[in-house]
C-alpha cells in the first residue's frame, strides 16, 4: 500500500534546492537509483529538473530500506537538510546540492515503462507516442511545453498593455468556405444539419469590430481537415488579432512589437525593428517561394535575355512560350555537388514538375557545361560572368513557364542549400511578404480563383480592374514569414457594402450562393463598419522555431500523427450505433483495414 503526504508540504522544486544548510521538502519521479550498500544515492526529477538524495547508515533503517526499494519512476516524496556534495557535478544547477533524507514516502509504485525516460532517446515515435504521457516526463518535451506556455504569456501580457480585449469566439458554427475542408459536428437538436469547427475565428473577429470593440485578441483554436506534415496538425492554436481604424502598418507595427518581446523576454534575443519587407512578386522573382528563408543566399537569377537565341530548344522554346530560363549559383558547390549528384537533382526537379535540369560545373580549368555545344564562343562565359559563378562553383538551370521555374528553383535552392550546408543555425531572419495577387488563374480552366478569403481589401489603385483584369488586382494582404516558415497571414478587410458585393460577383458567387454562406455579415456592413483589418500567428509554428525542434508533435502536449490519429487515446474511433441513430446518422463508408 501507498504511503501518504501526511505530515509534509513541498516546500521547493527540484530544480530549485540551491542552498545548503535548510531543511528541504521536494517531490517527484525517481530517475535513478545508485544502491552502493551502505549508501543509497537517488535521483528524482519534476519539471524543474534534478536532485540528488542521500541515504547512509545515520538514515533510519525503515528509511533505508524504504528507499532500496525504490525502482525508476517512483513517485516520492523526501524531507531533509540540503547539504553540499563532495563530489560536485557542474552540469546541473544542484549538481553541488545532495538531501539527506530523514522523512520518505512512496507515494506510487510504478511498473518498467516500455522504453527509458532519457532526455536523449533512440526509441520508436509510434511507441513514444502510445505511451505519450511517459513521453512528456522526458526533460526536453516539458522544457518546450513550458517555453509554448511562457510565449503565451508574453503574447496576452503584450496585448492587454497594447489596449486589447481577449474575447472568446464559438468553437461550434457555420461552415463557410476558408479554403481547407472543415471538420463537422452533427446537431442532435436539428437533425440533417450540420456545425463546423472553425478554421480560424475570421467573420467573427470582424463582426466584434463592426461591434466597435476596437482590438481584439484571442488564443484561437482552429481546425482544419488538411493533409499532415512536419509544420501541421488538423488542431492548432493562432495568436489572432483584429483592429479598428487602422490600415496595413499599423498592423504590422503591432506584430513586429509582439515578436520583438517574445524573443527578447523568451529567448534573450534582441531582433532589430522594423523588419524587412518584399513585394510577393519580388520574394517570387528571388527565391521561388511566397515565404523564402533568406538566411542564406543563392538567389535566383533570370538569363532569358542572354540565351533567347541559342541553339538549345530547351531554353528557346521556353521562352518563345512566355516563359524564361533561369539560375542558381551554389557557391564552392562542386566538391558536393557530383555529376551523380546532379543526376539526383535532375530526377528530384522532375518529381517536382520541371522537363529537366542544364547545369554547369566548374572544377577545372574550363566549365563542364550541359549545353555547351550549343553555345557560341564566350557565351556560356558571359552568363558565368553576369550570375557570379567562378570556379568551385555549381549553376543550375530551369527553363519552363515562370511559375513552374520560380517554384522549382526554390525548392532546389532550399534542397541544395542543406546539402551544402549553408544554413546557419541560432539565425532569426524574419520578412514581411506584401502585396499579394488577389487572383490566381487556374491553368486548366482558366477561370481566376481568389488567392485570399472574400473580405480581403484589394489596393486602392487595383480596384478599378476587379472586373476587367484580375490579374493586376493586387491585395491589402501580409504574410510574416521566419527562416522559410509561414508564421502569419493578415489583411485589410472590406467593409463597404458595395464594394463586398463587387468581389462576391468577381468570385463568381450567385445572390443565392452569397446570402446561404455569408449573409449575416454582409447584413452587418449595412449597418456601418469601421475600417478594420488583423492578422493570425501561428504559435504552434511560432514555438517550434524558438525551441529548435523539427516538427509540430515537439511542441503539442497531445498531438495526432500524418493520419490525423492520436496513438494514446486511439482517436478517432467509431461510435456505438444508438449514438448515431440519435444523430440521424448512418456510416456508409466500410472502415479500412490496419494495415491500408
Amino acid at each position: 500500500m501507498a504511503d501518504n503526504m501526511k505530515g509534509l508540504k513541498r516546500t521547493h522544486y527540484c530544480g530549485e534546492v540551491l542552498t545548503a544548510g535548510e531543511t528541504v521538502t521536494v517531490g517527484g519521479y525517481v530517475d535513478t537509483v545508485r544502491n552502493k550498500g551502505g549508501i543509497i544515492f537517488m535521483v528524482i526529477r519534476d519539471r524543474t529538473g534534478i536532485v540528488q538524495l542521500t541515504f547512509n547508515e545515520t538514515t533510519d533503517p525503515a528509511i533505508f530500506e524504504k528507499a532500496a526499494s525504490c525502482h525508476a519512476e517512483y513517485v516520492i516524496m523526501a524531507k531533509g537538510e540540503a547539504r553540499t556534495r563532495e563530489s560536485i557535478n557542474d552540469k546541473i544547477p544542484t549538481g553541488h546540492i545532495e538531501i539527506f533524507v530523514d522523512d520518505f514516502r512512496i507515494l506510487a509504485k510504478a511498473q518498467t515503462p516500455p522504453f527509458e525516460i532519457l532526455d536523449e532517446t533512440n526509441t520508436n515515435e509510434e511507441l513514444r507516442l502510445k505511451y505519450l504521457y511517459l513521453d512528456l516526463r522526458r526533460r526536453p518535451l516539458q522544457e518546450n511545453i513550458i517555453k509554448r506556455s511562457k510565449i503565451a504569456k508574453v503574447a496576452r501580457d503584450y496585448f492587454y498593455e497594447n489596449g486589447f480585449i481577449e474575447i472568446e469566439t464559438p468553437m461550434m458554427i457555420k461552415s463557410t468556405p476558408e479554403g481547407a475542408r472543415d471538420y463537422l459536428v452533427p446537431s442532435r437538436v436539428h437533425p440533417g444539419k450540420f456545425y463546423a469547427l472553425p478554421q480560424s475565428p475570421q467573420i467573427y473577429k470582424q463582426l466584434l469590430m463592426i461591434s466597435g470593440f476596437d482590438r481584439y485578441i484571442q488564443l484561437a483554436r482552429c481546425f482544419r481537415d488538411e493533409d499532415l506534415r512536419a509544420d501541421r496538425q488538423p488542431e492548432f492554436t493562432q495568436i489572432d488579432l483584429e483592429m479598428s481604424f487602422v490600415d496595413v502598418d499599423d498592423i504590422m507595427e503591432m506584430g513586429e512589437g509582439l515578436i520583438k518581446r517574445l524573443f527578447n523576454e523568451v529567448m534573450d534575443i534582441e531582433i532589430p525593428t522594423p523588419l524587412p519587407r518584399l513585394t510577393y512578386t519580388d520574394a517570387m522573382n528571388r527565391y521561388g517561394s511566397d515565404k523564402p528563408d533568406t538566411r542564406f543566399g543563392m538567389e535566383i537569377q533570370d538569363i532569358s535575355d542572354m540565351v533567347k537565341s541559342c541553339g538549345f530548344g530547351v531554353f528557346t522554346s521556353a521562352i518563345e512560350a512566355g516563359g524564361s530560363v533561369r539560375a542558381i549559383v551554389a557557391k564552392n558547390g562542386a566538391s558536393v555537388l557530383t555529376r551523380k549528384e546532379i543526376d539526383k537533382l535532375t530526377e528530384y526537379v522532375r518529381g517536382i514538375g520541371a522537363k529537366g535540369l542544364a547545369y554547369v560545373r566548374w572544377v577545372d580549368d574550363a566549365p563542364n557545361c550541359s549545353f555547351a555545344k550549343f553555345m557560341g564562343e564566350g557565351e556560356v562565359d558571359a552568363i558565368l560572368a553576369k550570375i557570379g559563378a567562378e570556379k568551385g562553383d555549381v549553376v543550375l538551370i530551369v527553363a519552363d513557364k515562370n511559375s513552374t521555374t520560380l517554384s522549382t528553383l526554390g525548392a532546389l535552392r532550399l534542397k541544395v542549400a542543406k546539402q551544402l550546408d549553408m544554413i546557419p543555425e541560432g539565425k532569426y531572419n524574419f520578412l514581411w511578404i506584401t502585396e499579394f495577387p488577389f487572383f490566381e488563374k487556374d491553368e486548366e480552366s482558366g477561370e481566376w480563383l481568389a488567392m485570399h478569403h472574400p473580405f480581403t481589401m484589394p489596393m486602392d489603385e487595383c480596384i478599378q480592374y476587379l472586373d476587367s483584369d484580375p490579374g493586376k488586382v493586387y491585395a491589402k494582404a501580409y504574410d510574416l514569414v521566419l527562416n522559410g516558415t509561414e508564421l502569419s497571414s493578415g489583411s485589410i478587410r472590406i467593409t463597404d457594402y458595395e464594394l463586398q458585393q463587387r468581389m462576391f460577383k468577381a468570385l463568381g458567387l450567385t445572390d443565392e450562393e452569397i446570402e446561404a454562406k455569408f449573409g449575416f455579415l454582409v447584413d452587418a456592413y449595412k449597418y456601418g463598419a469601421a475600417p478594420h483589418g488583423g492578422m493570425g500567428i501561428g504559435l504552434d509554428r511560432l514555438a517550434m522555431i524558438m525551441c529548435g525542434a523539427d516538427s509540430l508533435r515537439d511542441v503539442t502536449a497531445f498531438p495526432k500523427v500524418q493520419n490525423a490519429s492520436e496513438l494514446m487515446s486511439a482517436c478517432p474511433a467509431t461510435v456505438d450505433k444508438d449514438s448515431l441513430d440519435i444523430l440521424g446518422i448512418a456510416v456508409t463508408v466500410e472502415e479500412k483495414k490496419e494495415e491500408e
